[in-house]
């Protein structure tokens, strides 16, 4: 999109941008070892806004060296600054070369700061009828902001105006400087309030309009703030004068000088090979004419491969060299759509009317066939002025052939939910080959988040256009078909765009590893059809028998707390940590066995547990809070979530959050519904079969434990499972040295918890307080365990060393859990990934054995015809529908696909029930 005009003046903020540049894009250096990077992402900056705004009138603008007026006015003026590193230092001649080469004005002007001379050209040329926009990152320069002058910073791609300056700091632009008085500034070592911060200096301002009007007001602010604002006062007429953007800076530069001229190719072409500029020095020499748009041979150079190596060790991502169209005619599309079809591989995205999949709708679909070359087609924006838009059924009916042809790789960020919005349109999604959250997930599930904005800042060094820069925030937040098109265009194409050039970037690096590679292919990315299914078949919900739960629930709440008030000796909330602390504390003084952080007594969960152990008031106070948590998260809520169109709830299940591996729910949650407990029994009771089938509960028995055996190699509990002994029994038996038919109910619950125990990395202290024994009785338990299970010490030592020396732990099937502590000092977080690195192998794998049940049932009941449904996947449980006529045998293959989704040295045993409910199948 060009925003055209001859009167208008671009202004950059080079010094602004120079400094962001540097520590936003990743290290870069040219073959020569010379760093590079603040230089590339300062001169693709200015690419873009080039490009953006067709007008001649561009101009740049850095700080000069040495001290300004503001030195003379206050000696300690930046007095706390670093100095500039070496690395940027190196940089700024190059970079002022390079701009020179390409035709743009270069102004640095001694004794004042780019600020200044910005302020002083931008409101001269206004006052001359042109439109201003300076390219900056500096909040200070909202004090230029008028209906003439505006600000946009092209590393995020956000603009601000007045309407702008006053959404985002709270006051208006008259009032910035002020605003930045009363809160100072640490890196300028600029004076202002003690602890007044934005919130607070824009209060006041709002209140009292100006500084000298809070002056003269300062005696009515009260409290620690208003003494601090108090003695604050003598200096805040140089805090505002620092602030201040001088404008009237004597500069001799006409407008026409602040015109850009045709580029020096040659020294251009030198200059960009020095730096190492391929990608743009290749555009050079296939473009003589053009230095600066975008071409579909630029797009398609940079998608080939060796493009991409020489981008990855050159330049980490041309992230604002980019062509993004917006169909709207029926020919652009056709266009469109037949690069589409020829694409060995293309990105898409929806944009919808909510994140909710059950009843989202279309609004717009943006697509990507190579590096910078993408396009948003808008299809159901609707405000006032809205361009006309090509008609949206005829479109989809268009692509549904393309969207449907298994046969045609597809790429996508988050692919399950674009799935499920097209299922709403009557498309059926085929072809998914690539997903970047699962590329991410499975090369490093911790080195960040994986939406596709973290992704593209960690791994391309990019900074995105994010949902709330086009749609609002909080309250005033609009539905993406209220967005205007030229915004939802920008921002949309943007997410095909770098969806694809992630996928460049961390396919290649999931390559590397071949055991990686396979798990992604083999496990992660079928999963996501499979996920589809479940989520679409829902499960069945009696809600009155829910309502009846809920009206129960709350009986006994009132009881309970009437009981903890007779306890206490009068009325409470319990449901306020601060009033249960002075109940327990001050009036009953119990023991205070934890602090918080400020150092008052914890009244927190693993408190209240150990307390209740000999105290009945925080017995009843647990007891309350679960049963408070049962009714708000379940009783209460799961009847407002049945889908009015299937009459069923429809969770959605997560890949990319847990660490380990595991499967998470939400909308609802149905991995916490608790299953010891009589409520949590009872709520799974309202998980009901339809007329016709029954609820079959699959689940694996004792997975992490077989999964130890085989890991350990360990003679004594592979000899248990191949037998098909009671584990805990035979650990009992071994443990405490009687017969296995002498094992008693409490010690096979001593040895459950030593088996559990230790496999989560549990120490003689928390063995102890699980059990009720003394350290040195818990102590003398696992060494005695571990005389019994030699190989199960040998494993756990030898992992925690693996994980010391190589940074990971793995799973069988190879999937990585990185343990970035595991060598730190602080032994606290050394201890907690050690106990990881001992547990995630054991867990990680349960997580990808369960997965690949999920695809082998899926396949089955597809293939087959079976009439089942699998509607949930629950921990190391799945769950299903399945028709009585052919329950016993289907209930039968289940087991046995899930029982072969791995090779063990024992046996996977999975134990099946069925009935009209979850609880009666569990």
């Amino acid at each position: 999109m060009s925003d055209i005009s001859a009167n208008k003046l671009i202004l950059v903020d080079g010094s602004s941008f120079l400094f962001r540049a540097f520590h936003a894009v990743p290290p870069l250096s040219n073959a020569q070892g010379q760093p590079t990077n603040a230089i590339y992402g300062v001169s693709n900056m200015l690419r873009k806004l080039i490009n953006d705004y067709d007008t001649p009138y561009v101009t740049v603008v850095f700080d000069a060296p040495g001290k300004t007026f503001r030195h003379d006015l206050y000696d300690q003026y930046k007095a706390h600054r670093p100095p500039m590193p070496d690395d940027l230092r190196v940089q700024i001649q190059p970079l002022h070369e390079l701009i020179k080469s390409l035709g743009l004005p270069l102004i640095i002007e001694h004794g004042v700061e780019a600020d200044d001379v910005l302020g002083s050209l931008a409101q001269n040329a206004a006052r001359q009828g042109f439109d201003v926009v300076i390219s900056t990152g500096d909040k200070d320069m909202a004090q230029l902001v008028t209906e003439r002058i505006t600000l946009e910073n092209s590393m995020t791609n956000t603009r601000m105006d007045i309407a702008g300056v006053e959404e985002k700091f709270g006051v208006k632009p008259e009032q910035i400087i002020d605003y930045l008085a009363l809160m100072g500034d640490a890196v300028d070592n600029i004076p202002g309030v003690p602890k007044v911060g934005p919130k607070t200096a824009a209060k006041w301002l709002q209140q009292y309009g100006t500084l000298d009007n809070l002056i003269a007001h300062a005696g009515e602010i009260k409290g620690k703030i208003g003494d601090n604002l108090r003695e604050a006062l003598p200096q805040l007429p140089l805090s505002r004068e620092l602030t201040t953007i001088k404008c009237d800076v004597a500069l001799h530069y006409s407008l026409e000088e602040l015109k850009r001229k045709q580029p020096d190719m040659a020294a251009l072409k030198q200059q960009l090979g020095t730096l190492g500029f391929s990608s743009w020095l290749k555009t050079l020499n296939g473009e003589q004419a053009s230095t600066l748009s975008p071409t579909e041979e630029q797009s398609k150079a940079a998608a080939s491969k060796q493009e991409t190596e020489q981008r990855r060790h050159q330049e980490p991502i041309a992230w604002l060299a980019r062509d993004y169209q917006t169909l709207l005619d029926q020919a652009d599309f056709d266009r469109w759509l037949d690069k589409l079809r020829q694409a060995e591989l293309f990105a898409f995205d929806t944009e919808t009317t909510s994140l909710n999949y059950s009843n989202a709708e279309i609004v717009g679909v943006s697509f990507a066939v190579a590096a910078g070359q993408a396009a948003y087609l808008p299809l159901a924006h609707d405000y006032p002025d809205a361009p006309a838009q090509l008609d949206r059924q005829s479109v989809l009916d268009a692509l549904k052939p393309l969207l449907e042809d298994a046969e045609k790789p597809k790429l996508g960020q988050n692919l399950k939910y674009d799935a499920h919005i097209l299922a709403n349109h009557g498309i059926k999604l085929r072809g998914i080959q690539h997903d970047t959250m699962l590329e991410s997930y499975v090369l490093n599930s911790t080195a960040t988040k994986h939406n596709m904005d973290d992704l593209a800042k960690h791994y391309l060094g990019a900074d995105t256009i994010h949902f709330e820069d086009v749609a609002g925030k909080g309250a005033k937040q609009i539905g993406f078909q209220e967005v205007a098109v030229e915004q939802a265009a920008e921002y949309a194409a943007e997410d095909a765009d770098i969806t694809l050039r992630l996928h460049q970037t961390l396919s290649e690096q999931l390559r590397q590893h071949p055991r990686l590679w396979a798990l992604y292919n083999e496990i992660e990315v079928p999963l996501i059809d499979v996920l589809v299914r479940i989520e679409e078949n829902g499960v069945l919900i009696d809600s009155a028998m829910l309502d009846q739960q809920s009206l129960e629930l709350a009986n006994r709440m009132i009881g309970i707390e009437q009981q903890a008030h007779d306890l206490a000796g009068s009325a409470f909330n319990l449901g306020s940590p601060k009033q249960i602390q002075e109940i327990l504390y001050d009036r009953l003084n119990l023991p205070v066995l934890k602090k918080t952080p400020k150092g008052q007594p914890s009244t927190d969960e693993s408190v209240l547990q150990e307390l209740a152990l000999d105290y009945a008031l925080p017995r009843l106070i647990l007891e309350f809070r679960g049963m408070s948590k049962l009714k708000s998260t379940y009783t209460d809520k799961l009847p407002q979530q049945i889908n009015p169109k299937t009459g069923r709830v429809h969770t959605s299940y997560h890949q990319a959050v847990a660490a380990t591996g595991r499967l998470s729910s939400s909308d609802p949650n149905l991995q916490n519904i608790p299953i010891r407990s009589e409520e949590g029994r009872k709520i799974r009771q309202a998980f009901i079969a339809p007329p016709g089938y029954k609820i079959v509960a699959a689940d694996y028995s004792q997975i992490e434990l077989r999964i130890m055996a085989h890991l350990s190699g360990d003679a004594g509990l592979l000899a248990a499972f191949s037998q098909g002994l009671d584990v805990h029994s035979a650990t009992a038996a071994e443990v405490f040295e009687v017969e296995v038919g002498q094992v008693t109910h409490e010690l096979r619950r001593s040895a459950k918890a030593i088996n559990f125990g230790l496999i989560y990395g549990m120490s003689a202290f928390g063995l102890a307080q699980q059990l009720g024994l003394s350290r040195n009785q818990a102590q003398a338990y696992i060494d005695l365990y571990f005389s019994r299970y030699p190989g199960v010490k040998q494993y756990m030592d030898n992992i925690r060393e693996q994980a010391k020396q190589l940074g990971y732990v793995e799973t069988l099937f190879g999937r990585r859990l990185y343990l970035p502590e595991i060598n730190a000092r602080n032994p606290a977080m050394r201890q907690y990934a050690e106990r990881t690195a001992i547990n995630a192998p054991m867990q990680g794998t349960a997580a990808d054995i369960i997965k690949r049940a999920m695809i082998g049932c899926d396949a089955w009941i597809r293939n087959s015809g079976a009439d089942v449904k699998m509607i949930m996947q629950v921990h190391d449980e799945l769950v299903f529908e399945v028709a009585e006529p052919q329950l016993q045998d289907n209930t039968e293959t289940i087991r046995d696909i899930m029982s072969g989704a791995a090779e063990l040295r024992v046996p996977l045993l999975v134990e099946a029930g069925c009935g009209e409910n979850w609880d009666q199948a569990h």
